[in-house]
C-alpha cells in the first residue's frame, strides 16, 4: 500500500480524507527499487557461503531453543494413533509414500515444515513421542536430506524446518543410533547453507520472513554462527521492511498469516534466550506491532475476523499467542496500511476492510472483499464474511473453496453479480480495485466511517461508497451504500446491484409482515431490528467458516435494487431492540 496525504491528525494517528492505492509488481516500484530487488536476488551471499559445518565445527547443537505455542491437540492425538492429519486429510506414517507423494499440496507443507512436532510434543511425554517422531524423520531424510526437490526445499519451508527443528530436538535427536543422528544433523547443516543462498528468494510476506528467521536460528543454535546470524538478521530486517507495515500488518493481509508470522518470530526470539543472547530491538518491536494489528481485527469473543483467504481464528488461539509473546499492547484501531479499521462502543465491535485487496505476488487467495465489515456484539457475531477460501477442510469442494473468495462472500454490495475486483481462473486477483479514499471521524455521541472504492468505475461507471455510523452507547448501527457516477463509462440506464449482510452462526432471523425489516436474535437472547430503505430486503441462506475449517449452514440478508444511470442511495440501520 502506498498513502497520499500525510496528514495524521485526529485520535490515535487517523488521518482525514485518507487515500490507499493499491500498489505492487513492477508497476508498483520505482526503478532504482526494481533494480535493487534483482541485484539482491543475482548476486547478494552471505559471508558464510563456503563455510561447511562438518570438519571446521563438530555437528552439534550449542542450544535447544523453546516452541512457546501449544500444538493442536486432536493432531497430536492422531500422530499417537500412527496418523498424520491436516484439514480433513489423513496419512499413515508407514503410507507417506515421500518418494511419490499423493497428497495435498497444503499437506505437503504441513509435513515438510515439521510443524507437527510441536502437535506432537502436546499430547506426549519425550519417551513417548520420540519412536513416532524418528519413524517420519527417517522416511523424510532418506529420501529429501541429500537431494533438493520441490517443494521440500523450498526456502520457506527449509526455515520453518530449522525453527521446528531445533526447538523439538529431543523428539528427533533422542535416538541411539549414532548414523541416524549423523544424518539429521548433517541435513540440518545443509539446509542452512541452503537458506544462505535462497533465503532473498523466497516470496515476499510470510515465506522471505519464514526463510530469514531460519537462517538466524542456524548462526544462533550451530557451531561457527557468528557470522551467518549477523547476514541473517540484516536479511531478516530487509525482508521485514518490505513485508510489513509501518502499523504492523503483513503485505498479504490475511489474519492467518499474520499469526503465522508472530508464531515464527516468536519461535527465533526464543532462540536468542536459549542462548542467551539479546534479540535485536526491530524483532521485539515488530512483534508488538504486528500483535495489535492482529487484535485489532478480533471479535468480542477474543477470537479473530476472517478476512483475505482467512478463516476465523479461534479466541483461544489468540490468547495463547499473546500469552506466549508477551506482548502488553492495546488492539490498533485504524491500521492503514494493513487496511482495517476497527470502532467500539458499548460491546459491538465493527470491522471494516477499507484497502484494495493484496497484489497478486503478495498472496495466495486473495479476496474481493473491498469495504465489507463484520460486527459483533459481546461475545456473538452479528454479521460475518463467509471466510476461510484457504483455510477450509480438503472434503469442501474445489468450487465453493473458490468462492469464499468472492464479493458475493463478503458482506458489502455487488454490482451486477459481478467481483470488485476481478478472480483469475488461475486463482490471482486481476483488475478492479486500484483506489480507496477513507475518512474516520468521532465525536461524543458517534464514531463514522465513510469510504469509497472504484472497482466498479472501469466496468460500469460508479463507484461504490459506504458510511457506517456507530452511536456511542452502540445500540444503533446507521449506514449508506451509494452508487456514485463516476469515469468515462456510459451507464446503463438500469445497472442490479445487491447488499449482503451475511448471519453469523446460531442468529436466528425472521422478516417483518411489511417485508421492509428482520429481526435478529442472539443465542443469549439479544434481539437487533435490521431496516432498510431504497431496496427490496429479503432472507436467503448462506454459509460460515468455522475455526476448523468446517463450512457451517446460516442466512443473509440481501438488499436488491436497480441503479439508474445517476446512481443509488440505499440505506440500512441496525438497532439493538433487547
Amino acid at each position: 500500500m502506498s498513502e497520499r496525504d500525510p496528514d495524521h491528525g485526529g485520535p490515535d494517528g487517523i488521518a482525514p480524507g485518507k487515500r490507499l492505492v493499491r500498489t505492487g509488481g513492477d508497476r508498483g516500484l520505482s526503478l532504482a527499487e526494481r533494480l535493487s530487488e534483482r541485484f539482491q536476488r543475482l548476486v547478494w551471499r552471505s559471508p558464510v557461503h563456503s563455510m561447511r559445518l562438518k570438519g571446521r565445527h563438530p555437528l552439534k547443537l550449542l542450544a535447544v531453543a523453546d516452541d512457546p505455542f501449544l500444538g493442536d491437540i486432536a493432531r497430536g492425538k492422531a500422530l499417537l494413533d500412527g496418523m498424520v492429519t491436516w484439514r480433513g486429510e489423513t496419512r499413515n506414517i508407514p503410507g507417506l509414500a515421500l518418494v511419490r507423494p499423493s497428497f495435498s499440496a497444503g499437506f505437503g507443507e504441513y509435513l515438510h515444515s515439521f510443524q507437527w512436532l510441536r502437535d506432537l510434543s502436546s499430547v506426549a511425554t519425550r519417551a513417548t513421542a520420540a519412536p513416532i517422531a524418528e519413524a517420519i524423520m527417517r522416511q523424510w531424510v532418506t529420501v529429501h536430506g541429500e537431494t533438493v526437490t520441490d517443494p521440500a526445499w523450498r526456502p520457506d519451508l527449509w526455515g520453518r524446518r530449522v525453527l521446528f527443528w531445533t526447538a523439538h530436538a529431543p523428539l528427533i535427536l533422542s535416538s541411539t543410533d549414532l548414523v541416524y543422528r549423523s544424518k539429521v544433523l548433517n541435513a540440518l547443516a545443509r539446509g542452512a547453507r541452503h537458506l544462505d543462498r535462497t533465503a532473498d528468494k523466497a516470496p515476499l510476506g510470510v515465506p522471505r520472513i519464514a526463510a530469514w528467521s531460519g537462517v538466524v536460528a542456524a548462526g544462533l543454535l550451530l557451531p561457527g554462527g557468528d557470522q551467518r546470524r549477523a547476514a541473517g538478521e540484516a536479511g531478516l530486517r530487509r525482508a521485514m521492511e518490505k513485508s510489513v507495515s509501518e502499523d504492523g500488518g503483513t503485505s498479504g493481509r490475511s489474519p492467518a498469516r499474520q499469526m503465522e508470522a508472530i508464531m515464527l518470530l516468536a519461535m527465533l526470539r526464543g532462540a536468542y534466550d536459549a542462548r542467551r543472547i539479546e534479540a535485536p530491538d526491530f524483532l521485539t518491536a515488530r512483534i508488538d506491532a504486528m500483535v495489535a494489528a492482529l487484535l485489532g481485527i478480533c471479535h468480542g469473543d477474543g477470537g479473530g475476523s476472517s478476512w483475505q483467504g482467512s478463516g476465523p481464528i479461534a479466541p483461544e488461539a489468540i490468547a495463547q499467542m499473546v500469552e506466549a509473546t508477551g506482548a502488553r499492547v492495546r488492539p490498533l484501531r485504524s491500521a492503514r496500511d494493513w487496511g482495517y479499521q476497527r470502532v467500539t462502543a458499548g460491546k459491538v465491535i465493527l470491522i471494516l476492510d477499507a484497502a484494495p485487496p493484496p497484489v497478486a505476488r503478495m498472496v495466495e487467495g486473495g479476496c474481493a472483499s473491498t469495504l465489507a465489515f463484520e460486527m459483533s456484539d459481546g461475545p456473538h457475531r452479528l454479521v460475518v464474511n463467509c471466510g476461510g477460501a484457504r483455510s477450509v477442510q480438503v472434503a469442501v469442494p474445489e468450487d465453493l473453496a473458490e468462492g469464499l473468495r468472492t464479493t458475493a462472500a463478503h458482506s458489502t454490495l455487488v454490482l451486477s453479480d459481478s467481483n470488485s475486483t476481478a478472480i483469475h481462473a488461475d486463482g490471482t486477483l486481476g483488475k478492479g480495485v486500484m483506489e480507496v479514499e477513507f475518512d474516520r471521524h468521532e465525536s461524543d455521541t458517534m464514531q463514522r466511517i465513510e469510504a469509497s472504492h472504484d472497482g466498479y468505475v472501469r466496468r460500469f461507471g460508479f463507484l461504490h461508497r459506504r458510511q457506517v455510523v456507530l452511536a456511542q452507547d452502540g445500540q444503533d448501527i446507521r449506514g449508506e451504500d451509494s452508487l456514485i457516477p463516476a469515469g468515462r463509462k456510459q451507464r446503463k440506464a438500469e445497472t442490479a446491484f445487491a447488499i449482503r449482510f451475511h448471519l453469523g452462526p446460531q442468529v436466528e432471523a425472521a422478516p417483518t409482515a411489511d417485508g421492509l425489516a428482520a429481526f435478529l436474535r442472539l443465542p443469549d437472547g439479544t434481539a437487533w431490528q435490521f431496516r432498510c430503505k431504497g431496496a427490496a430486503l429479503t432472507i436467503d441462506e448462506s454459509l460460515w467458516v468455522d475455526p476448523a475449517g468446517r463450512p457451517r449452514l446460516t442466512h443473509q440478508l440481501v438488499l436488491t435494487g436497480e441503479s439508474q444511470a445517476g446512481g443509488a442511495s440505499i440505506s440500512w440501520l441496525l438497532r439493538r431492540t433487547r
